[in-house]
């Protein structure tokens, strides 16, 4: 018989949730780069956790393709090739090909008006940064990945989607958000109408479009202390999330 976790392995996990919650959001608005390094010991400083704990998250971030963990524990943020970047966004596809064939004609009235809401946010969004829509915009596909129910679909739909976010700060020019909300918004009406040969094709054509409107040219890293990027997300995640983690005074 398996052994009920303990207290202590509980709380070892929440801080482990904080901190990959903190820095795949930290990752997905860009703030962090590709091969930006990611220390154990700052994460630690940051998060007020251990330095095991800190490398438990990383570690769990380097499976979703989000870290690349390096010789003698070094940690960056993973730099995917363009190849690489293209690849992702071809598996994504086919993955959501197949989320929105599941749900075409089964949302409920809830469902439909809980993704208008989320696309009305992405509106509200226009007009401030880039990486702010990509994020929203992102979270609109996982949330149809949610609604199917299927375990399997929301890990490997969340994962793809991390590592398209990822590429976007690699290989991307300014973020269409006008496009976006428009696809999203033909997407729920397909949806809402039962139509799956329509709605599998909308899905196709929007996320290949993203892909060809954003995977051009690398830009110039703009090289920031990691605990100053930090510090927003670990403090927005504390507050609205698990615990509370403490403020970390500079030196």
């Amino acid at each position: 018989m398996a052994a009920r976790p303990t207290s202590k392995t509980s709380e070892s996990s929440d801080k482990v949730s904080v901190i990959c919650r903190a820095l795949r959001r930290a990752i997905i608005e860009q703030a962090l780069e590709p091969g930006a390094k990611l220390p154990e010991d700052s994460l630690g400083e940051r998060f007020g956790v251990s330095r095991t704990i800190a490398r438990y998250a990383l570690g769990q971030l380097a499976a979703e393709g989000l870290v690349e963990l390096r010789r003698n524990r070094i940690a960056v943020v993973a730099t995917p090739s363009w190849q690489e970047a293209r690849d992702a966004f071809d598996i994504r596809i086919e993955l959501e090909r197949l989320v929105v064939r599941q749900l075409a004609g089964k949302l409920t009235k809830a469902q439909i008006a809980e993704l208008n809401a989320h696309v009305d946010a992405e509106d509200g969004a226009r007009g401030g940064t880039d990486a702010v829509s990509i994020r929203l915009a992102t979270e609109f596909h996982i949330l149809l990945a949610q609604m199917t129910n299927s375990p399997i679909l929301v890990r490997y739909v969340s994962e793809v989607a991390y590592r398209c976010c990822l590429t976007l700060s690699l290989y991307s020019r300014p973020h269409s958000t006008e496009c976006a909300i428009n696809e999203h918004r033909a997407i729920i009406s397909a949806l809402a109408k039962g139509d799956e040969a329509k709605v599998m094709d909308l899905m196709h054509h929007h996320l290949d479009s993203v892909a060809n409107r954003a995977l051009v040219a690398p830009t110039p890293q703009r090289g920031r202390d990691l605990l100053d990027i930090l510090a927003p997300y670990a403090d927005d995640i504390a507050g609205n999330r698990v615990v509370k983690l403490p403020k970390v005074a500079r030196r």
